[in-house]
């Protein structure tokens, strides 16, 4: 377990309850420990750390030869080198912004709706996501996930930004930090006539946790990249 905060600990949680054994425990006080011998002691890792640390993890994880599933977000500007550092290895790896099955459920009927929407440009659109004060990252990578999926699908749409849109072309993603608030994500189009919106709240971190103990149990003894489609079989 790379990253021992409240999630790694949730995630323990899970993964003991269903039998699993964890090997090491790596944060910041024992970071020293996360060596290629002690990492080789396990099956795979999970990595949950922050945007700061997680690349530099992921690279020793497929030097030791180790499979990875990974829910840091933050990093993404180096997942083509991470992807390649599994691939010659021919390990597995799976990254996702977020390991929720209710969010991964969210994240297909965001597409959807997206789709939908395309041919009507009387409705605007702007989303909302809402997470506690230690949320390091501002958007969430599952905003970044819900905001790239609707601007692949409605063209007039040229990119997102932090903050209320201010020219044509922007879709607006509004960030709150507040305790206590596991996640809030929230998708609204809006006309003169009507309002859309679909919305995920998360009552805490179990569902996450949860998921990324089935991820990790999809992965092993595979080679190649995943993401929870794969595992949820969507």
């Amino acid at each position: 377990m790379i990253g021992y905060g409240k999630m790694g600990k949730a995630i323990e949680r899970i993964a003991v309850t269903r039998g699993h054994e964890i090997v090491l425990k790596i944060d910041l006080d024992n970071s020293f420990d996360m060596t290629g011998e002690n990492l080789s002691k396990a099956d795979l890792a999970i990595e949950f750390t922050g945007p700061s640390s997680a690349a530099d993890n992921l690279l020793r994880c497929a030097e030791a030869g180790i499979s990875v599933v990974c829910g840091s977000t933050g990093w993404l500007v180096k997942y083509t080198e991470i992807k390649l550092a599994f691939e010659k290895k021919e390990l597995a790896f799976l990254y996702v912004s977020n390991f929720s099955i209710g969010v991964n459920i969210f994240f297909e009927l965001n597409k959807k709706l997206a789709n939908l929407m395309a041919p009507f440009p009387e409705y605007a659109v702007e989303m909302r996501e809402i997470h506690h004060t230690q949320k390091k990252d501002a958007p969430s990578g599952t905003a970044i996930t819900l905001a790239e999926q609707i601007l692949a699908k409605i063209p007039s749409l040229k990119n997102w930004v932090n903050r209320p849109a201010e020219q044509n072309g922007e879709l607006p993603i509004l960030s709150e930090r507040m305790d206590p608030a596991p996640g809030t994500h929230l998708v609204k189009y809006y006309s003169t006539i009507d309002d859309i919106e679909i919305i995920h709240t998360a009552h805490s971190r179990e569902g996450f946790a949860g998921g990324a103990v089935l991820a990790a149990e999809f992965i092993q003894n595979k080679k190649g990249i995943f993401s929870m489609k794969d595992v949820l079989g969507f």
